[in-house]
């Protein structure tokens, strides 16, 4: 199955210098178009995926930034910071934002729910609160987390909400009753990002004790345990498929894990230094990584998902082999929680890779190295393991410039069926839609500050009025 869905190996597209330290947070637009970053420079800088066009960088947070994400209609980028916010932008040129006070320590994440509706925050403070898009109302808290909180998520269906602490326990909430339904434990280190897999039906956290494990959230049990970095595993990030799973680990690497056959498929370099954060795009065409080398990569990702069908009908799969995993199976079905797969799993990178055929071994091992599709590359690569990490970034930069060009081809195919001018025309009308929808979303919340101030003026008018009635009373 691997091999029918994997056409290739993954590319470096793009590379991105801009800020000054390291890079915190890294996700992509729906649309594509932009890729939002934070950093602990304090900046937030959006990347348009269009060489033409510049970046921005938007200055408002007073100390690190430690989270970023698009809305799900790309309209909106939140961000968490280390002075105690969070921070919605408007990711335009004109660097539009509105702050509130979230916490009362540093927040480590924020989330946005499916539909766009609600914030779920995660801070220093040990709690996780929940809040409106719309004038940030607060709308509740949860409380039973010890320590830091590092990460807090909705469920794809927005019912549930996951978070990882400090204190070494991984809750799921309801959010409708805000009761915690169950505490994963974890003993050797603390979970410092959670996700939910896009079925809903299990999470995959990444551990300080260089872990990724995968647990099924109704039985509770652990379905899946990699042991394949040498480092802290810093960020993870689920395929929209739900097939693959791809994390960053301070040892300077990301890995892309199969999650149908339980195994590592792919280690890939680039960062000088611990790879800090990692994101599929919606698509998952690419994905894109930040680090402490202050860079942004974006990866074409090379899955061989040739639709939106496809990859609907790859995640049912998936989502039937989760539900119902075979009594008896020799190729163990994903999130298997049959003991052998989690004995060879947990046996480290060393013996991960028996049983496998010698060219996915290859593969493996030098994935990216080389920024090469050919086998014989790989080949020479796997003979000749002593590559320097610097001549290895030099190769990839290089990779680049040969790959960047693929990328505006296969565009401008897609654009083949329209007439030039009529495309033209239609993007222009969605950039003005786009501007109009930014410009309403800026004046509504100018409305909303001018009808707070209105407010204070009357209460305030009422109680002069009421101290000059007493004192002519009296």
């Amino acid at each position: 199955m691997t091999a029918a869905m994997v056409s290739s190996d993954p590319t470096l597209e793009r590379h991105f210098k801009g800020h000054r330290d390291a890079v915190t947070g890294v996700d992509f637009s729906s649309n594509m178009k932009q890729i939002a970053t934070g950093s602990m420079d304090s900046c937030v800088m959006i990347w348009n995926m269009k060489p033409q066009m510049r970046a921005y960088r938007f200055d408002g947070h007073k100390d690190a930034v430690t989270f970023v994400q698009f809305s799900p209609s790309g309209h909106l980028v939140a961000s968490a910071s280390r002075d105690k916010t969070v921070r919605l932008w408007v990711p335009s040129m004109k660097a539009e934002s509105t702050a509130f006070r979230a916490h009362t320590a540093t927040v480590r994440s924020v989330n946005f729910s499916s539909d766009g509706q609600t914030l779920v925050t995660a801070s220093d403070d040990k709690t996780i609160k929940v809040w409106t898009v719309h004038r940030q109302k607060f709308l509740f808290s949860l409380n039973q987390h010890i320590n830091w909180v590092r990460c807090a998520k909705f469920s794809p269906d927005d019912r549930l909400i996951v978070s990882s602490s400090d204190d070494k326990t991984i809750k799921l909430w309801d959010k409708n009753s805000r009761d915690c339904i169950h505490s994963f434990y974890e003993h050797a280190g603390y979970a410092n990002h959670v996700d939910f897999h896009p079925s809903g039906t299990c999470i995959a956290a990444s551990s300080t004790d260089n872990s990724v494990k995968v647990w099924d959230i109704r039985s509770h049990k652990m379905l899946q345990h990699y042991q394949v970095h040498s480092g802290v595993v810093n960020s993870l990030s689920f395929h929209p498929a739900g097939n693959f799973l791809i994390t960053a680990s301070s040892d300077s690497t990301m890995k892309i894990l199969d999650l149908v056959e339980g195994k590592l498929l792919y280690t890939l370099h680039g960062h000088q230094g611990p790879v800090t954060c990692v994101a599929f795009s919606r698509t998952g065409e690419y994905f894109a990584s930040g680090g402490s080398d202050e860079q942004v990569m974006v990866w074409k990702s090379n899955f061989d998902l040739a639709d939106c069908s496809d990859g609907v009908r790859m995640q049912h799969k998936t989502t039937s082999s989760l539900q119902t995993p075979p009594a008896s199976s020799t190729a163990h079905p994903p999130c298997s929680s049959h003991p052998s797969v989690l004995r060879s799993q947990a046996s480290g990178p060393s013996e991960h890779f028996n049983g496998h055929d010698s060219h996915t071994a290859a593969r493996t091992q030098t994935s990216s190295r080389s920024g090469s599709h050919s086998r014989a590359t790989h080949s020479h690569t796997y003979r000749n393991p002593s590559t320097s990490s610097a001549s290895t970034h030099q190769t990839q930069t290089q990779g680049l410039s040969q790959h960047s060009p693929q990328v505006q081809t296969q565009s401008q195919a897609l654009d083949g069926g329209v007439p030039p001018g009529l495309a033209s025309t239609l993007e222009h009308i969605i950039g003005q839609l786009d501007i109009l929808t930014q410009t309403v979303s800026i004046l509504e919340q100018r409305l909303t500050l001018t009808e707070d101030k209105l407010k204070e003026c009357l209460e305030n008018q009422m109680e002069i009025g009421l101290h000059l009635q007493r004192r002519e009373e009296a």
